[in-house]
């Protein structure tokens, strides 16, 4: 098609998902590297070394652009660093950090010396940390100053973790100072380096999601998989800046996201995508706020980006009217984590002037569905189709696919439909091969890989949200497993049992809501709520303590004596239809 062509289909765009589907087919290379792709191919171009590859924002600080040959430049001199503490290829490095340069520079880093990088979330309180990098194995973390108390509280329990390296040290009273500082280690190293020629079936990224029962789970993430999320990425962004029409036309995208660089969302859906097509991402090192989000899309000329419904919902209550504020260029705008809504759909289609594509996906095999309006037509409400390269269905319990409108479990077949390996798939949980045989319905070689999320299938085949077939879910966009909450609330001297279930809710799609048996000797109020949520808050993360809590005299149980969330679940649904509240 003649890029002429491509300029008049731009706002009234076909729906070409067929043709994207039938001429597509994968390249995995044998040999793979996420920082050589992400990295080292543009600070080693003359013509694309000087380019911008994150744009560094702060509060309190002036704004600061860092190139792709600074990003190699650090990155090479903290491999080097890494290599002379020890770590080795497949050691994990746990990187501890929000939305900052150094960042960035960590992960190519760990990545490019074939080591195995394991992001944690700032938000992790000391219980949470302690098991990730205790059940990793981790080898050495790296962290900045808010982060740096709770990991040195829990390193005595974690053997293996031989040392922390602080970022922003300087004046970090004594006592609480990281093993090595971040500039002066960095400082004292070579700016070359060697990388690692990994496989691209070798790991990358440990990830640890939540589950409906026991511990957080470790998904072992290979360098394959940014080539898998990639045709997700692109549909999802309208093609980022590129010409679908036309291979010549060059990308003027900028990217930004709130989503936190230690989760999926943040690392495989925003900024290695973003690198991969040497594009500069902004990161944004502070509080989400609406206000900050339109500021800092007019302010860097952000064209794409990745906003949660619940972060949307937030900017459309701010400020109903944002085109009469701010000027945009957004051309490409995904969600994710929940339902938009029409309402948000309407917003973002009349105020940013642009359609939002709803996507789904999940770490252990990410970008998997999602809508395209710039080649094929976004319906408000729908997960979207099968983005290229993905052999999607909705199956039943014995792996048959289901009719339409037939509700079943998304799932995502390992080869794709011509015959070959999908490489979007994740290796298997660390140090658990009975959970990840239980992901696949049949030979894991050539079988069905289960998402757990219920869905509906159209005579057109978008897919429609039905809900979980376990007991994980979504609140303001996080990913939430019970057995975690449940288990610190029992430590609690008053709790002797506690079920955790989401509770519907406006603006956040659900919170966290806790039913709770109190032991003997204690007495319900206020004051124990307010006790078991800074409990929680303590030990675990902040979107996970309970924002309600109702006491019980006994949880429902099956004859098993498991807990039935499904009941409590029901009930919730049941009092947010009716508008009670408990």
């Amino acid at each position: 098609m003649r890029a002429s062509q491509a300029r008049d289909k731009k706002n009234t765009p076909a729906d070409l998902y067929d043709t994207l589907h039938s001429g597509f087919g994968w390249s995995v290379p044998e040999h793979f590297n996420m920082a050589r792709l992400c990295m080292r191919r543009w600070a080693e171009d003359p013509d694309r070394a000087k380019q911008t590859a994150v744009i560094a924002c702060a509060p309190t600080l002036q704004d600061q652009r860092h190139s792709y040959a600074e990003l190699l430049d650090q990155a090479n001199r903290l491999s080097n660093a890494l290599a002379a503490l020890g770590v080795q290829r497949g050691d994990r490095v746990a990187i501890v950090l929000p939305q900052r340069f150094e960042t960035a520079v960590a992960y190519m880093a760990v990545l490019q010396m074939g080591a195995v990088g394991m992001p944690l979330s700032q938000l992790f309180g000391p219980e949470a940390l302690e098991y990730r990098l205790h059940d990793s194995e981790a080898v050495v973390a790296i962290c900045d100053q808010p982060s740096l108390p709770a990991l040195l509280g829990v390193r005595d329990d974690c053997p293996l973790l031989r040392c922390v390296i602080g970022v922003d040290g300087d004046g970090t009273p004594e006592g609480m100072r990281a093993d090595l500082d971040w500039a002066a280690l960095l400082a004292q190293e070579p700016a070359v380096f060697s990388p690692v020629d990994t496989l691209a079936e070798e790991a990358a990224v440990l990830i640890y999601t939540s589950g409906t029962t026991g511990n957080p789970k470790g998904a072992l993430i290979p360098h394959r998989a940014l080539i898998g999320n990639l045709t997700g990425f692109v549909c999802s962004q309208n093609w980022f800046g590129f010409d679908p029409f036309d291979a010549t036309v060059p990308s003027n995208a900028v990217f930004w996201s709130p989503a936190d660089w230690a989760w999926t969302g943040g690392l495989m859906d925003a900024l290695l995508p973003t690198l991969y097509f040497g594009r500069p991402i902004v990161a944004y090192n502070g509080r989400f706020s609406p206000q900050t989000a339109f500021e800092l899309i007019e302010r860097h000329g952000v064209t794409h980006s990745f906003l949660f419904p619940t972060a949307l919902k937030a900017m459309m209550k701010a400020v109903p009217a944002p085109k009469q504020r701010y000027t945009f260029q957004l051309e490409g705008l995904m969600s994710a984590g929940e339902a938009v809504g029409d309402a948000v759909f309407a917003y973002c289609r009349d105020e940013l002037g642009v359609t939002v594509n709803e996507m789904f996906g999940q770490t252990e095999i990410n970008y998997i569905v999602g809508n395209c309006a710039r080649l094929y037509p976004a319906r408000p409400g729908s997960m979207g189709k099968g983005y290229p390269g993905h052999r999607v269905a909705v199956i039943d319990d014995n792996g048959v696919e289901c009719a339409v409108g037939v509700p079943g479990d998304v799932a995502v077949h390992r080869l794709d439909v011509h015959g070959d390996p999908d490489p979007v798939f994740f290796l298997g949980y660390w140090k658990n091969e009975a959970s990840t045989r239980a992901k696949y319905t049949g030979d894991m070689a050539n079988s069905w890989c289960r998402t757990g999320d219920l869905a509906t299938r159209d005579a057109d085949g978008y897919l429609w949200y039905q809900g979980r077939a376990d007991d994980v879910f979504k609140a303001a966009g996080y990913r939430i497993g019970p057995s975690e909450i449940e288990n610190c609330l029992v430590k609690h001297p008053a709790v002797a049992n506690a079920a955790v279930v989401p509770k519907p809710d406006a603006e956040r799609g659900a919170v966290v809501k806790a039913y709770v048996v109190l032991a003997p000797g204690h007495e319900a109020g206020a004051a124990l709520v307010r006790e078991l949520q800074a409990h929680v808050k303590g030990k675990l993360a902040p979107y996970e303590y309970p924002k309600d809590i109702e006491f019980i005299d006994a949880l429902p149980m099956t004859t098993t004596g498991k807990v039935q969330r499904r009941v409590l679940r029901l009930r919730e649904e049941e009092r947010a239809r009716q508008g009670t509240v408990s």
